[in-house]
């Protein structure tokens, strides 16, 4: 039986990922901890759903909220940062989720893995903020490090049995376009809230939702991969694909193309990454090709979506950049999200804050929270 702390067990990728676990056979995984930064009743209906040791809730009145709810249960409540950390450390986990939003992720998800517990990951500011002292990390603990976004995932899973990576000629991640795709530069400065939520393909979280209507999450991901994966940063691409169906590919130099398939379901790369190495069937519907029909493809417009720019140029400068992107972008998104500003201002936004850092080069983990605060 594999043991599981959840950090952001409340959001998008928590509650698919309680759902796969739900249809597991009785006994492959248990959930021991959950973490969330405030969802008080969701987070206990959680708790009493999978009878879990512990709770944390990152806001302290929460988690006091919380603890009077879950009181005489057996369940233990932890409050704050430290709470956080409490569960991502937790002796019962083997291994922890982490899917906190943000870079609120990054310390949790480097104190699981110095604790000798495997990591699923789908906090992409892990990788973006902290890769390289990340990737030490797990190098050092010998701990799995295991995508869980769609794309990410794709490419580890291409990239199964080859160990010599100067066989790689590229990697292509792919993105659906979002909902913006084909809108003119005018439609794009009128563009609402509404709007950017409705994605084509995917149901995700708000944040990373906006992200993808303006190609930065691809930009996310660009990054995660040069990491993850050891791949110059100049052997990374990104190709369009409406359809989402092949979720990424990578380009051997002998001119064979592997690809991975499947509908645009995240409980598949969650489970894979619950259950590695093992394949189980997932309640997500077989893919049809048949029914699909076509699958199409085209170039990105950096004109119309800078931030895939912008995060290309952050990765070519490394060191403290690549946090000031994500933080940037952060504060951009939820400011757009409330109207503050419209969402061709996110990535000028990006900008005018790049262009007022001055990077540092291999940063140390309060380099980079620094930068993080800095920027925001």
């Amino acid at each position: 039986m594999r043991r599981v702390s959840i950090l952001g067990s409340t959001g998008s990728i928590g509650r698919n990922a309680l759902d796969v676990i739900k249809h597991l056979p009785p006994g492959e995984v248990e959930v021991v901890g959950l973490a969330a930064r405030r969802s008080v009743e969701r987070i206990v209906e959680q708790a009493l759903d999978f009878s879990v040791k512990a709770v944390a809730l990152a806001e302290e009145e929460a988690a006091e909220r919380a603890a009077r709810m879950l009181k005489g249960t057996g369940v233990q409540v932890f409050g704050g940062q430290e709470g956080v950390l409490r569960i991502a450390t937790m002796e019962e986990a083997d291994m922890v989720l982490s899917a906190m939003v943000g870079s609120a992720g990054l310390i949790p998800t480097i104190e699981a893995i110095r604790s000798g517990k495997d990591v699923a990951f789908a906090n992409k500011e892990v990788l973006v903020v902290g890769g390289e002292v990340v990737m030490e990390e797990v190098k050092r603990s010998g701990v799995n490090f295991l995508p869980v976004d769609s794309e990410i995932s794709a490419i580890f899973q291409c990239l199964e049995g080859c160990r010599d990576r100067s066989q790689i000629k590229r990697l292509i991640l792919t993105a659906s376009g979002g909902p913006f795709r084909g809108c003119s530069p005018e439609e794009l400065e009128k563009a609402t809230v509404q709007q950017a939520l409705k994605h084509p393909r995917w149901k995700m979280g708000s944040k990373v939702t906006i992200d993808s209507a303006t190609l930065m999450n691809k930009g996310f991901e660009v990054i995660e991969s040069m990491w993850l994966f050891g791949v110059d940063l100049d052997r990374i691409d990104v190709l369009v694909h409406p359809q989402s169906v092949i979720h990424s590919m990578v380009e051997f130099v002998d001119g064979s193309v592997i690809a991975q398939m499947s509908v645009p379901d995240m409980r598949i790369p969650i489970q894979y990454a619950l259950t590695y190495p093992r394949r189980m069937p997932t309640p997500a519907r077989p893919l049809d090709l048949a029914e699909v029909g076509e699958l199409t493809f085209e170039e990105p417009d950096p004109e119309r979506f800078p931030c895939l720019k912008l995060a290309y140029e952050a990765a070519e400068v490394g060191g403290t950049m690549p946090a000031v992107v994500s933080a940037a972008d952060e504060v951009a998104v939820e400011a757009f999200l409330r109207g503050r500003i419209g969402f061709t201002a996110i990535p000028r936004l990006i900008k005018a804050v790049m262009d007022r850092h001055v990077p540092i080069s291999s940063p140390s983990v309060s380099d980079l929270l620094e930068a993080d605060r800095w920027a925001k």
